[in-house]
């Protein structure tokens, strides 16, 4: 690669890294004044790149008409993100923060359904921006006039940011809040009037960032999941809450993934590197060296000492699993009363293998303390491990079943101790790092399975042909899985995992090995949650890389939410209702998403412990009562 190609391929990663910069600014904004991980920013950069669109194709394709819908764009998804924090989660701050999170999901499917209403399912392609148009020569190589101005908006937006931080009076208050947000209240200042100006800002950057990419890129309804992963990703290797971390980090992977690119496949002594398919997961990799070696980012500092998920205050008594029994009973005998109903049976199989993969989700998020947005990793790697047995060993289906788990089990070994050394958010996305570098393998790796494409054929034996069989089948080793994860969340195993959640340092002191203990946890619900997938795998017949996809961890992860992570009945409750729910509604509606989104609004707001931990303590106010 000679010189002018190097400068080329820097001015065209640094052009991607300004939108970028953009989104992961606002994000790090949010979350280091509200603490809420709004999982609706990419949504917001989608909403930017669609309003900007329609306004410039109102006000004309000038440059006034042009620069004029960027502003309008930016000013509108400000207004829209101002809205979502008052009406939303101004209700649910005192809630677990993923809980918020939650909340933020279900604004991203009512922002795509409504987008969908609005602009329809096809690609729009937006103008050039006039008198930026025309390519300039450096070096001999052709580089847009438009990048070259995106590379000159991302340092003036960090100087106006950095001049409104640190010179303002809202700045100090943003920073002050930033390092303890509960002092700022006691001081007297108005946290809403605080929390919805930030707010405004974080969206109006995300709106902007995606409004300045309608030259670059046509808007699509899939942008939103895209562009929030990177942006995560940004936000967390130049560390939480930090603008200047933003800035770096967004330059170091739009830098890496433009040269990636450019070097295209290579030979280092006798093997060839393709470095262009590494782009589908090269920000990962940076992530995942940047938090092994720094864990808190760039720029990022320990986070303050957080509630960790699940904590409890009083130790929880071993529930009686004699009173599941004859549900589980009445289950079994579903077959017997609508032997032709399919549709009910395969139904009921979703959701006996859902909830034993909620289920060891929640061993992580529940008594481990830990949160994993990359659960669906084991989940998939154990589906393909299952098929591969089957396919290419020519192993019997009982035997693949069987030996998948580990598989899945010993990759979260690995995984797991990298992970456990984490905490908190930073936890959190190493996992989904970890998870989309699986993904990534599976895709590309098309000898072994089949690439996109996936695998198919992967079917039970004859004696579990018959759906009902394959249905008994599922919830004997789902129950006996979600059993022996119960019994050993309350034995003395489980006690140390609570201690090491709630009080680190006093475990530590009184013997217990916490981070070993996490960390055979993280195994452990790996194992299980491959059981799960390799029972999904010879459920559907075939299996494609979606099994460990971002999408599929989110589904795990509002299962768990949804039903209440403080029991472990709550899982099981999320996983019924969120496939129910969702399988009900795409069947009946174009616009289910939005549908869903407002039901598990709605769940927030009314059950903001989750739908189980709602119950039961309106079934304790109800006792009381009387």
């Amino acid at each position: 690669m000679s010189f002018a190609s190097i400068i080329a391929q820097l001015l065209n990663g640094l052009a991607g890294a300004s939108s970028l910069f953009m989104v992961a600014a606002g994000l790090s904004l949010i979350f280091g004044v509200t603490r809420v991980v709004n999982f609706a920013h990419g949504s917001l950069y989608m909403l930017g790149l669609y309003v900007a669109y329609s306004a410039v194709e109102f006000l004309g394709r000038t440059p006034l008409g042009f620069w004029g819908g960027i502003v309008v764009a930016t000013i509108a998804i400000g207004a829209l993100g101002a809205l979502i924090e008052i009406g939303i989660l101004r209700r649910i701050y005192r809630a677990p923060e993923l809980f918020q999170l939650l909340a933020t999901f279900a604004v991203v499917l009512v922002v795509k359904d409504v987008a969908l209403a609005i602009w329809g399912a096809e690609e729009l392609v937006g103008p050039r921006a006039p008198g930026l148009s025309r390519t300039v020569e450096i070096m001999g190589r052709r580089v847009p006039q438009y990048d070259l101005a995106l590379i000159a908006i991302a340092p003036l937006l960090l100087l106006g940011l950095w001049l409104a931080l640190a010179r303002t009076r809202w700045g100090a208050l943003v920073r002050a809040a930033t390092q303890d947000r509960e002092m700022v209240g006691a001081l007297g200042v108005d946290e809403r009037k605080l929390f919805t100006g930030v707010f405004f800002v974080g969206a109006a950057l995300a709106g902007l960032g995606g409004a300045l990419q309608l030259p670059r890129e046509p808007a699509n309804l899939g942008l939103d999941l895209s562009v929030i992963a990177d942006a995560f990703v940004v936000t967390v290797v130049g560390g939480l809450g930090s603008i200047p971390g933003a800035f770096l980090a967004a330059i170091l992977i739009g830098v890496v993934k433009a040269f990636c690119i450019a070097l295209g496949t290579q030979s280092f002594f006798g093997f060839e590197v393709s470095f262009s398919k590494l782009t589908l997961v090269v920000e990962f990799l940076v992530m995942a060296v940047v938090l092994v070696i720094r864990p808190y980012g760039l720029l990022g500092r320990p986070p303050a000492q957080q509630r960790a998920v699940g904590e409890i205050t009083t130790l929880p008594g071993m529930p009686d699993w004699r009173r599941w029994l004859p549900f589980v009973a009445l289950l079994a005998l579903v077959p017997f009363a609508a032997p032709d109903d399919r549709y009910l049976l395969v139904l009921l199989t979703d959701i006996a293998i859902l909830s034993l993969f909620a289920v060891s989700l929640h061993v992580l998020m529940g008594p481990s303390g830990m949160v994993s947005f990359g659960h669906a990793a084991y989940f998939g790697v154990a589906a393909y491990a299952a098929a591969i047995l089957l396919r290419k060993a020519q192993l019997p289906m009982e035997v693949a079943v069987l030996s998948a788990p580990f598989v899945a089990g010993a990759v979260a070994l690995v995984y797991g101790w990298f992970c456990v050394r984490l905490s908190g958010v930073y936890l959190a996305m190493l996992t989904l790092a970890f998870a989309q570098i699986t993904w990534s393998v599976i895709y590309q790796w098309d000898s072994l399975t089949g690439g996109s494409n996936g695998l198919t054929g992967v079917w039970p034996p004859s004696w579990l042909g018959a759906k009902s069989d394959y249905f008994w089948l599922s919830l004997t080793l789902c129950a006996l899985g979600i059993g022996l994860l119960w019994r050993m969340l309350f034995s003395p195993f489980g006690y140390a995992l609570r201690a090491g959640r709630d009080s680190p340092l006093r475990a530590e002191a009184i013997g217990i090995d916490v981070r070993r203990l996490r960390w055979f946890a993280f195994a452990l619900a790996g194992a299980f949650a491959g059981l799960a997938g390799a029972l999904f795998a010879f459920s559907k017949g075939s299996i494609s890389p979606e099994l460990a996809s971002i999408a599929q961890s989110t589904d795990a992860l509002v299962m768990v939410l949804l039903g209440g992570v403080e029991t472990i009945t709550g899982p099981i409750a999320g996983a019924a209702i969120f496939t129910w729910l969702k399988d009900e509604l795409a069947r009946n509606t174009q616009y289910w998403r939005s549908v869903f989104g407002l039901v598990i609004l709605a769940l927030v707001l009314l059950f903001p412990q989750g739908v189980v931990g709602g119950l039961a303590l309106l079934w304790r106010r109800v006792r009381q009562a009387a």
